[in-house]
C-alpha cells in the first residue's frame, strides 16, 4: 500500500527549484567534485548524525577518528563514530531498495552499541520528548510486515525519487523499527536513495541543515504524525535539501579549467570525437574556450588532430 501524502503547490516548487540546482551542479561538476570534498562532506556529516543523538564529541575529534587517531571520551561515542564512518564510506555498495542491503547498514551502524544490530525489534517502542511520549510506535508484531510493505513501495512506485526519499524518512521513524539507531538509520537511507539518482548527493551533508533546525526536524515528524501523512515532513526535508544544494553552490562553484575538462571527458572512454561533440559534456563554455581546450590537449600530447575545419576529429593517444 502506499503511504500517504499530498502533493501541493509548494511541494512542486521546491522539487522544481532542487531540479534547476542540480542542473547547475551538473554543469560545473560534471565529474567528481573538489578533491577533497568526499571527506568535508564525510566529517560533516557523521558529526550531524551523531550530534542529534546526543553524541558529544567535536568535530575536530570526528576527523581524528576518521584518520584512525586516538581521542579522548566515552568509548560509546568513538564506537557511534567509528561505526558510522564504516557505513558511510560503503555508502555507494547499498543498494536503496534492498531490505537486506538497509538490515546489513543498521548492524554496521550499531554493532556493539545494542543487543542483536541489523535485527527488527522484539519489544514495544516510543519516543519521548524531555518527559512526554511524542509517538508510540506499532506493535513489533506489525514491524516486519510494515517495513516489507515500505521497501515495496519504494521498489515499485513510479514517485519522483525526491519524494520517495522523504516518504521512506518519514515512515522509517513513524514505524521506529529498531530498538535503538532509528534517526540515524533514517537519514542515512534518505541519503542512500538520493544518492542512487543523484550522484552529487555524496558530497551534500544536509545532516547539517537538520542539526541546525533540530526542533523544525521534530515538529515536522509531529505534525505528520497528527495529520496521518507524511506531506508536512516532505515540506520541511524539501527545503533542507535546497537550502544544502544552494549552500554546497554558493562555497563551491568555480569553473573547471581546461585540464579538469579534459581529465573528465577522457574518463568517459570517448574514441574519435569533435569539438561539437566535447561542447555537448561543457555547455557553459564557449566554442573558442572549447578550442582552446583540444588545442591544448593536442599540444601537451593528450590527443591527436585529424582533419581540418568542420571534419575535424580528435583521438585519444596511448600512454
Amino acid at each position: 500500500m502506499k503511504p500517504p501524502y499530498e502533493i501541493t503547490p509548494d511541494i512542486l516548487q521546491k522539487i522544481s527549484s532542487i531540479s534547476e540546482k542540480l542542473g547547475e551542479v551538473k554543469a560545473y561538476y560534471p565529474g567528481k567534485p573538489l578533491p577533497g570534498l568526499r571527506k568535508q562532506n564525510r566529517i560533516r556529516t557523521i558529526h550531524a548524525t551523531l550530534q542529534i543523538e546526543g553524541n558529544s564529541l567535536t568535530r575536530e575529534q570526528v576527523s581524528a577518528l576518521i584518520d584512525s587517531k586516538r581521542v579522548a571520551g566515552s568509548q560509546k561515542e568513538i564506537r557511534e563514530v567509528q561505526n558510522a564512518t564504516d557505513v558511510y564510506e560503503a555508502l555507494k555498495t547499498y543498494r536503496s531498495t534492498s531490505q537486506q542491503d538497509f538490515l546489513a547498514a543498521h548492524k554496521r551502524m550499531m554493532s556493539g552499541l545494542v543487543q542483536i544490530p541489523g535485527r527488527y525489534r522484539s519489544i514495544s517502542a516510543g519516543i519521548m520528548h524531555g518527559s512526554r511520549m511524542a509517538h508510540i510506535a506499532p506493535p513489533a508484531s506489525n514491524v516486519a510486515t510494515l517495513m516489507n510493505e515500505l521497501f515495496k513501495y519504494l521498489k515499485l512506485s513510479g514517485d519522483h525519487a525526491l519524494i520517495k526519499s522523504c516518504v521512506f524518512h518519514y515512515e522509517l521513524e513513524f514505524i521506529h523499527p529498531f530498538e535503538d539507531g532509528n534517526g540515524r538509520m533514517g537519514r542515512l537511507w534518505q541519503t542512500v536513495l538520493m544518492l542512487a539518482e543523484y550522484p552529487v548527493f555524496e558530497f551534500l551533508p544536509f545532516e547539517t541543515l537538520i542539526r541546525q533546525n533540530q526542533d523544525s526536524y521534530y515538529k515536522a515528524l509531529a505534525i505528520s504524525d497528527q495529520q496521518g501523512n507524511s506531506t508536512a515532513f516532505i515540506h520541511f526535508m524539501l527545503q533542507v535539501i535546497n537550502d544544502s544544494l544552494e549552500g554546497f553552490l554558493a562555497t563551491n562553484r568555480h569553473p573547471l579549467g581546461a585540464e579538469e575538462r579534459l581529465e573528465y571527458f577522457n574518463s568517459l572512454g570517448s574514441q574519435a570525437f569533435s569539438r561539437k561533440d566535447y561542447m555537448k559534456i561543457f555547455k557553459n563554455i564557449s566554442p573558442a574556450t572549447a578550442s582552446r581546450d583540444l588545442i591544448k590537449g593536442v599540444e601537451s600530447g593528450l590527443l591527436e588532430k585529424t582533419g581540418e575545419k568542420n571534419r575535424t576529429l580528435y583521438k585519444w593517444q596511448k600512454p
